[in-house]
C-alpha cells in the first residue's frame, strides 16, 4: 500500500511494477481541480431533449464563466466553444517553474427546424441551458404518376 501515496512512489523507481499510468492518475485526481480535468480531456458532455415547440441542450461546464463561451446557431448546427486560459497574476515571486494553462472544445450538434428568432441561453452553477425553438416549415409533398 505505500507504493499507493504520491511521495513514496519516487523512491520506488527501481523496481518497475507497470502501474506507472496508475499512479499518475492518481497524482492527477488529488491535484487537480475538476474544471480543469474537463478542459484536459477536450470536451463536455450535453444533454438534448427534443419536445413539440422546441430543443433543450444543456451542457455540463463546472468552473467555465460566460465570457469564455461561444454559442452559434448556423444552418441548424448548434455549437458550443470554450477557450480559457489559467493564468495567475502575482506579483514579488521568485519563480523556478510556472506555468499556465490554455484550453479549448467545442462540441457541435444537428438540430433540424430551428428558428433562428428567440433562442435563449442561461448559465447556472456549472450548467448552460440552451433553448432553441422549432419552426414549423410546410412539407411540400406531391406524388408522382409512374408511366
Amino acid at each position: 500500500m505505500a507504493g499507493l501515496v504520491p511521495f513514496n512512489r519516487r523512491n520506488t523507481s527501481m523496481f518497475n511494477t507497470g502501474f506507472e499510468d496508475f499512479y499518475d492518475m492518481l497524482d492527477d485526481f488529488f491535484n487537480d481541480n475538476w474544471s480543469s480535468k474537463i478542459m484536459s480531456r477536450g470536451t463536455f458532455k450535453i444533454d438534448v431533449e427534443d419536445n413539440e415547440k422546441e430543443y433543450i441542450v444543456e451542457a455540463g461546464l463546472p468552473g467555465v464563466n460566460k465570457e469564455e463561451i461561444n454559442l452559434e446557431l448556423n444552418d441548424g448546427r448548434l455549437t458550443i466553444s470554450v477557450e480559457r486560459e489559467d493564468k495567475k497574476e502575482e506579483e514579488n515571486k521568485n519563480y523556478l517553474h510556472r506555468e499556465s494553462r490554455y484550453s479549448s472544445m467545442s462540441r457541435s450538434i444537428y438540430l433540424s427546424n430551428t428558428a433562428e428568432e428567440g433562442i435563449t441561453a442561461k448559465m447556472d452553477n456549472g450548467i448552460l441551458r440552451v433553448i432553441v425553438p422549432k419552426q414549423d416549415i410546410e412539407t411540400k409533398k406531391k406524388k408522382i404518376d409512374i408511366e
